[in-house]
């Protein structure tokens, strides 16, 4: 413990000697309540970090106002981590109204915290107003499709975000449908990871209608997201079609021999996608048999299984 704050004090010091800064890398330092205030304090005034890590902190609703107090006036602070803390509704609502006014952060990763659908509709709101964040990690944050559904609508209006990352949430196939009518109208973003969420067949159907139309998303994670044949076919279906998904990850999921054969087929055509992963699936020697005349057959994809 003292060895950490002895190391936190040294760092502020050097900041307030040197003011040369461009990275602070505080992860699971047991931040003390003063030392995340000063730590706001410094953001206010700072003209160099580019990079602050302060995730693994124990940071909840009540020290997280002191970040985004700083944060609304920093102008020169690209990268956020605030993963593995304990942000709730009310720590999101904070962060979410600072970033309406500042106007340089592009990375904001909030994985593992506790946000919830009411701070994911904070987070929507702001994505209307702000012109710079490219890149919103909310991994695991107990957001559901209520809370899907407000990020959905703000995509439609957003023209900054490229990769916005919802795994391991409670996403279900109605909060699928509410990502998919976005694509439909989001011209920006690229990547999109929805990785262990229950958004079963059905989600992947309104997936892949709006990969029909969709020109711009390049990378799609439905890992781990109980989909069988059935999806495996309706993303084949649109395979045929898109041109520009060129990444897709299946892995941990119930697809079958049928499901691989439909997938294989469509490649024969599909030149545009370069890496599949179907790993930790349920195909047998059939399937791997068509997956392996594709891989010898298109030297630029990549196939695992």
């Amino acid at each position: 413990m003292r060895n950490v704050c002895t190391s936190m004090n040294k760092m502020m010091d050097n900041y307030r000697r040197y003011k040369a800064l461009t990275t602070f890398q505080l992860c699971n330092s047991n931040l003390s309540l003063q030392q995340i205030i000063n730590l706001g304090n410094v953001l206010k005034q700072n003209k160099t970090i580019i990079t602050l890590d302060i995730g693994i902190n124990e940071i909840d609703d009540q020290t997280i106002c002191y970040i985004a107090d700083g944060l609304e006036q920093n102008q020169t602070l690209l990268k956020l981590s605030l993963h593995l803390n304990k942000i709730g509704p009310k720590g999101a609502e904070y962060l979410a109204n600072s970033l309406k006014r500042n106007q340089t952060l592009t990375r904001l990763n909030l994985h593992l915290n506790q946000i919830g659908d009411e701070g994911a509709r904070h987070f929507a709101d702001t994505l209307r107003y702000n012109k710079t964040l490219a890149r919103l990690n909310l991994i695991r944050n107990q957001i559901t499709d209520q809370g899907v559904k407000h990020l959905a609508a703000a995509l439609q209006q957003n023209h900054t975000l490229t990769t916005l990352y919802l795994a391991e949430n409670q996403i279900g196939h109605q909060g699928a449908q509410y990502l998919a009518n976005a694509l439909q109208n989001n011209h920006t973003l690229t990547t999109l990871y929805v990785a262990q969420n229950p958004i079963t067949d059905e989600g992947v159907r309104h997936f892949a209608e709006a990969l029909q139309q969709n020109k711009t998303l390049t990378t799609l994670s439905l890992k781990k997201n109980q989909i069988s044949d059935q999806g495996a076919e309706y993303l084949a279906h649109v395979l045929v079609q898109n041109k520009t998904l060129t990444t897709l990850y299946l892995k941990s999921n119930q697809i079958g021999d049928q499901g691989a054969i439909s997938l294989a087929n469509v490649l024969r055509q599909n030149k545009t996608l370069i890496f599949l992963d179907l790993r930790f699936n349920q195909i047998g020697d059939d399937g791997e048999s068509h997956l392996l005349e594709i891989r010898r057959l298109n030297r630029k994809l990549k196939i695992i299984f």
